[in-house]
């Protein structure tokens, strides 16, 4: 029997076909098919590490706000955000003129009375010139009427003794009724000159007022052209440069009230109407956390109006809120002013009931905590110690 020789081997084997799993398909029953379960899909380990990562990183996160969340507030203690604020004041042109200097700049911190710029007066001071020469002219007037005042009544003080001596010479018959009335008519028109040049010395008095007053007001324009601060606090914005020519009313600088501090906070219908007007607040903010600024509520609005996109509510039912304004202390203003910066992030603690106590975190250095006093039976939510007072 021939047996064919099998081919020789090199080494190298052809690549196989992949095994494909048999599926054994069961046999039709009454001739219907019977659908092939196919295989659980495999989870990748890429899915499941980031499975394990979201959850590491949601417990990391619940950890780190546990741990940074501050202690729970007392009843009575109502909090919001907001940012800070202060009043913006315009340093505006009172008359159209030309800028001739600009003494201040953008962040410059200047204080009441400060000069920052300076307009172009020429005008001002040439009219200024001309008035003062209608006030010398008509003290000059005034002068001249005065000594012509004096030689007319020297003048009527004659004709009067004239008068009287052709009177006393008629009743003797040593003088004529005509040289009497000679006398009577010079006694009457001297009388007349002296009361003509008494109204023109008025009228000279009453020019040189105007002239003064005119001199005053353009003085006064003169001033008002130099533009100086209002208020103590820094310049926000330079509108305008040395050389622009500006109409009356023109700004030049914003700037902002460093004495009237305030942020303006949204709460709910049912703790807005427990707010009076006066009451204590304190103002922690972002860039200072252990800090808190003393504050008072100076103003409740009288309507209510939708909450704003910005504020963060603790219940989805608060749809309308009241805008509450609390001010900073003008005393902390004084050793903060330089510190503090509008527009800074914060919360504003608002205790519209007197008897509650500031929480620690929220007590002022340089006074002792507020006494506790019960005003109803009922349980208090429990707070923290507190610690003493200095020296004590």
């Amino acid at each position: 029997m021939i047996q064919q020789a099998s081919p020789p081997t090199t080494g190298l084997q052809e690549p196989r076909p992949p095994v494909q799993a048999s599926v054994v398909v069961p046999p039709p029953i009454n001739g219907d098919l019977v659908p092939v379960p196919s295989p659980p899909p495999r989870r990748s380990r890429r899915t499941v590490l980031l499975l394990l990562a979201l959850l590491a990183g949601g417990l990391g996160g619940g950890t780190w706000w546990w741990l940074r969340a501050p202690p729970p507030l007392p009843a009575g203690i109502a909090f919001s955000n907001g940012r800070l604020e202060a009043d913006e004041i315009d340093i505006s042109t009172k008359f159209p003129g030309r800028i001739a200097e600009i003494l201040a700049e953008e962040a410059d911190r200047v204080t009441a009375g400060q000069v920052v710029a300076r307009m172009d007066v020429r005008d001002l001071q040439t009219s200024l010139a001309q008035a003062e020469a209608q006030i010398a002219q008509a003290r000059h007037a005034i002068a001249e009427s005065e000594a012509v005042l004096a030689q007319i009544g020297s003048q009527v003080k004659l004709a009067a003794q004239e008068l009287q001596r052709a009177r006393t010479l008629v009743k003797g018959d040593y003088e004529t009724r005509q040289v009497l009335d000679q006398r009577q008519s010079q006694f009457d028109a001297a009388v007349a000159t002296y009361h003509g040049t008494e109204a023109r010395i008025a009228m000279a008095k009453a020019a040189l007022e105007g002239a003064i007053r005119n001199a005053d007001l353009i003085r006064v324009n003169i001033a008002d052209n130099t533009l100086v601060a209002p208020k103590n606090g820094p310049i926000q914005y330079r509108l305008a440069n040395v050389g622009e020519v500006l109409a009356a009313g023109g700004k030049v600088f914003t700037m902002l009230d460093a004495g009237y501090v305030y942020m303006d906070v949204f709460l709910p219908t049912a703790i807005a109407g427990r707010v009076k007007l006066g009451d204590q607040a304190r103002i922690l903010l972002d860039a200072l956390p252990g800090q808190p600024l003393p504050a008072t509520v100076t103003f409740i609005a009288s309507k209510n109006q939708f909450t704003p996109k910005m504020v963060e509510t603790r219940s989805e039912r608060d749809k309308l809120m009241f805008r509450v304004r609390v001010r900073v202390d003008p005393k902390a203003l004084q050793i903060l002013g330089a510190d503090l910066h509008a527009g800074v992030p914060g919360l504003a603690y608002i205790r519209f009931d007197p008897h509650a106590g500031w929480p620690p975190f929220l007590e002022l250095a340089d006074q002792p905590p507020a006494p506790r006093q019960p005003t109803d039976p009922q349980p208090a939510p429990q707070q923290q110690p507190q610690p003493p007072a200095a020296g004590k």
